[in-house]
């Protein structure tokens, strides 16, 4: 049976009804010697608090999907069939233009909202230079069909999830299909393919997007691997200018860190509650030396460009988890670069999928408005989304520090 989804909800909202009943039902009615009474009595107890438990679990996993399976949960998955040590760009000495196109079979996803606003599709790759085998999600516009845009290639947004988290999550608990579809219908926002890949590669260890030789090549995979499959098996726009990353928490930092490590592959990114340094997430194999974190920290590397990379960045964050890593980069962003940092108050709640989920349309529109015939624009600020007071407060982007110590 699945981890996530609706029958192993229901088993376990079962279990616990089942759980609470037997008491009532048994308690004076036991017979045999006090021991063997007062032992049936105890497993009682315990059994009504160990279905409580895997309820819990289950309606908190399901909502924040953290673990898409089984071997997610104990631990025992590995995506990794090997990890060369592919040299400072990643690629291994491998001309991947020269590379020949491969069609991968896509198959319907299944899971939470995973059927919603036209579906997604799933497939595992193989990644030729990465050496991981994972799945990767991808769903399609509503224009992708469409007789008119069939000559039509399409910009593409890399969803990221955080750590621990599934690839499941934009889809599932963000809902970002679901939010997204009226907007490219409306033209508010571009028709992005978007495509979320597996980020937790290795098991109780997050990659932190780094390439670590005989570890892991999380930043291959994701930067070389994922794309060619995409730009392989649909009308997508070429890097870097029709791609993008987004993502939330340990997402956030990856997608920063590919945007501005390969300006030369992404365009844009979408960062949600990241941060820079990696030690950001403790148990990320990028913060074993001080050189790995260096070469993985978004901070460090766009102070050291010679030439300022021509990216946009979006970046979120409230007091003390985000803002401050979204401001030292807005310090020291000097032009092509541009950096558009948003101040989420505190009363908007903490780091979870709820404060997340109503920033994805100021988000997109946002990416829709610096991504455009394949060049960056300006730093106009986007339209407020006009939700309700909650999210509108969200997605105002006119928060100062001043204003949350107001608020707080």
């Amino acid at each position: 049976m699945s981890l996530t989804g609706t029958p192993f909800l229901i088993t376990s909202i079962t279990l616990l009804t089942v759980a609470l009943i037997l008491p009532l039902f048994l308690w004076s009615r036991i017979r045999g010697p006090v021991a063997l009474r007062h032992g049936a009595r105890v497993f009682m107890l315990l059994f009504a608090q160990a279905t409580a438990v895997v309820l819990v679990f289950v309606l908190v996993n399901n909502a924040n999907s953290l673990y898409d399976n089984w071997a997610d949960l104990l631990g025992t998955g590995n995506h990794v069939q090997q990890a060369a040590d592919l040299g400072k760009d990643g690629t291994g000495g491998i001309r991947i233009t020269s590379l020949p196109k491969v069609r991968q079979a896509f198959a319907r996803a299944d899971g939470p909202d995973m059927h919603a606003a036209g579906g997604v599709r799933v497939t595992q790759l193989k990644g030729r230079v990465s050496g991981v085998d994972a799945e990767v999600y991808v769903w399609l516009p509503p224009q992708y069909q469409e007789p008119a845009y069939r000559h039509r290639r399409f910009p593409v947004v890399e969803l990221l999830s955080g750590y621990p988290g599934s690839a499941k999550a934009w889809f599932g608990s963000l809902k970002v299909h679901e939010q997204l579809l009226p907007l490219m219908r409306d033209g508010q926002v571009a028709p992005f393919i978007l495509v979320a890949p597996r980020t937790n590669l290795i098991a109780r260890v997050d990659t932190g997007c780094a390439n670590v030789p005989g570890a892991v090549n999380a930043d291959t995979w994701l930067s070389i691997d994922v794309p060619r499959m995409v730009t392989d098996n649909f009308r997508a726009e070429s890097a870097p200018n029709g791609w993008a990353a987004a993502g939330y928490s340990a997402g956030a930092h990856c997608a920063t860190k590919l945007a501005v490590a390969h300006p030369d592959r992404y365009r844009a990114a979408i960062s949600l509650s990241g941060y820079n340094d990696p030690i950001g997430e403790r148990v990320s194999l990028a913060v074993q030396t001080i050189a790995l974190r260096r070469r993985n920290n978004p901070y460090v590397l766009l102070k050291s460009c010679r030439t300022a990379p021509r990216i946009a960045l979006y970046l979120s964050g409230q007091l003390g988890d985000g803002y401050q890593a979204a401001a030292a980069l807005q310090r020291i962003a000097r032009p092509p670069t541009t950096v558009h940092t948003v101040l989420i108050p505190r009363s908007a709640g903490g780091h979870t999928m709820a404060l997340w989920r109503p920033q994805i349309r100021p988000a997109f529109t946002w990416l829709t408005r610096r991504m455009s015939g394949g060049r960056a624009l300006g730093s106009t600020p986007p339209r407020p989304w006009t939700g309700d007071s909650r999210h509108a407060a969200l997605a105002s982007e006119t928060a100062s520090p001043a204003d949350v110590a107001r608020r707080r």
